[in-house]
This record gives structure tokens, C-alpha cells and sequence, in this order.
């Protein structure tokens, strides 16, 4: 697979967020432009580069940060195994025991032992 497939979300959000940026920007460097000529000001690149910075930062602070904070940290969270994330996995690793032993009663316990031999950290609890 690509990188362009396997990271499609990933470049589609970057394709948007440089869109919005650049166009951030554009029309900011002609509401300056229009502002200074309204009170016959200059027009300085530098004057605008850090009215335009400060603008981004408010906006990246407000929105980007919070919605970055609010998904990247539950998503780093889930990955990490929190205590939430942890229950799902144990619950249904219980039922695929309990399903492989219903099936195969005889050798069940080898497959899960091997299983856990081949993928540690993940064993289950007490035998049913």
C-alpha cells in the first residue's frame, strides 16, 4: 500500500489545515493593507507578520489545542491501555477463552497457553 492510501486521513487534514492557513493569511494581509490605508498608515511586513502571529496563536489556543488535546490524548490514552481501555480488551479476551473452550475442550487450554507464551502481557485471569 502507498503512503499516500495508508496516510490518506492524515493528508487530506494536512491539504485542509495548509488551505485554511494560507487563506488565513491572504485575507489578513488584505484587511491590513485596507486598515493602514484607512488611517494612512504604512504597510510593514513586520508589523503585520506579528498581528497575523498573535491572531494565529489566539485562534491555535481556543480551538486547535483544545480539539488536539481532546483527541490525541484520548487516542494516546486508549493506546497506552488506560484503565478504560483495558476493561474491553480483558472482557473480550474472557470470551474468547470461554468460546475457544467450549469448542475445543480437550486442548483449549494448550492454544491459550501458547497464545500467552507467544503474546505476554495479555493473559486473562482465572480459568472458568
Amino acid at each position: 500500500m502507498s503512503i499516500w492510501k495508508r496516510y490518506s486521513y492524515a493528508w487530506i487534514t494536512l491539504i485542509l489545515f495548509l488551505g485554511a492557513f494560507i487563506g488565513h493569511w491572504t485575507f489578513g494581509w488584505f484587511a491590513y493593507v485596507d486598515q493602514q490605508a484607512q488611517h494612512g498608515a504604512p504597510i510593514l511586513v513586520s508589523e503585520y507578520l506579528v498581528e497575523m502571529g498573535r491572531d494565529t496563536m489566539e485562534n491555535w489556543q481556543s480551538e486547535f489545542l483544545q480539539i488536539l488535546w481532546q483527541v490525541g490524548g484520548l487516542a494516546f490514552f486508549l493506546f497506552v491501555g488506560s484503565p478504560q481501555s483495558k476493561e474491553e480488551d480483558d472482557r473480550l479476551e474472557e470470551k474468547l477463552d470461554l468460546i475457544l473452550r467450549t469448542l475445543r475442550p480437550v486442548d483449549a487450554d494448550d492454544y491459550i497457553a501458547e497464545f500467552n507464551r507467544r503474546f505476554p502481557g495479555r493473559d486473562v485471569g482465572p480459568k472458568l
